[in-house]
């Protein structure tokens, strides 16, 4: 992955700038509010279960795995969280990003959410008591999940700049690794991706977007 620098975003929390694909981890106008939005409220809060096995396409910052873990706790739910990362994030990024001073995070939440980085990759970490943690050094193309999942966070680099990231076949992976009534929910809401997802088997959802965007998706394996 090439050179990625710090930029603010609306809400006061940190994304990363790729230079090479010209793109933000989040969107520019908020990445808190975008996670919260698109991640928590349309696909955590979605699924009535209180034990949850979660698949995360683009670990990245692990602003979504910390908020799934806030939410979680708040709950009292079990999450099985696994994340798939093909370029992880040096340790000096990641003590840099705002996300634990944004989120007023106690002493123990800052903990928390250095554990989900510091823990080692390629096998079940714990977290906490209900949260385990399988974060997996890997592109998505050659990933071959192992278990199903209820809820599929698909956080991926934008179509414009990862097509390869936002085809049929990719769909069809992410369908058949999930359960009866298991989502997918991403930002994204292009027409291409959209009837992508229509063709491996997804019922769609058209929800609300995050500040900046008019609509999200949610797809839904009935």
């Amino acid at each position: 992955m090439d050179k990625r620098s710090f930029k603010i975003t609306a809400d006061g929390s940190h994304t990363l700038y790729v230079e090479k694909l010209d793109e933000t981890y989040h969107s520019t106008h908020g990445a808190i509010q975008e996670a919260k939005h698109v991640f928590i409220n349309a696909g955590l809060n979605y699924i009535e279960k209180n034990e949850l096995n979660i698949l995360e396409v683009g670990f990245g910052t692990g602003l979504n795995a910390f908020l799934t873990l806030l939410e979680a706790e708040k709950k009292g739910l079990k999450i099985n969280y696994t994340g798939i990362e093909a370029f992880p994030l040096d340790e000096e990024v990641i003590q840099q990003l705002n996300y634990k001073e944004e989120l007023r995070s106690t002493v123990k939440e800052e903990g928390r959410y250095n554990l989900l980085h510091s823990v080692e990759w390629e096998s079940e970490q714990k977290i906490t008591e209900p949260f385990q943690l399988h974060k997996i050094k890997i592109e998505l193309a050659t990933y071959t999940p192992k278990e199903h999942f209820d809820i599929i966070y698909f956080d991926a680099f934008g179509p414009r700049v990862q097509p390869d990231m936002w085809t049929e076949a990719i769909f069809e992976k992410m369908y058949n690794c999930l359960t009866k009534n298991g989502i997918l929910v991403t930002y994204c809401a292009k027409g291409s991706v959209k009837r992508g997802l229509k063709t491996v088997g997804f019922e769609l959802e058209s929800l609300p977007g995050p500040p900046g965007k008019r609509e999200m998706t949610r797809a839904i394996k009935l």
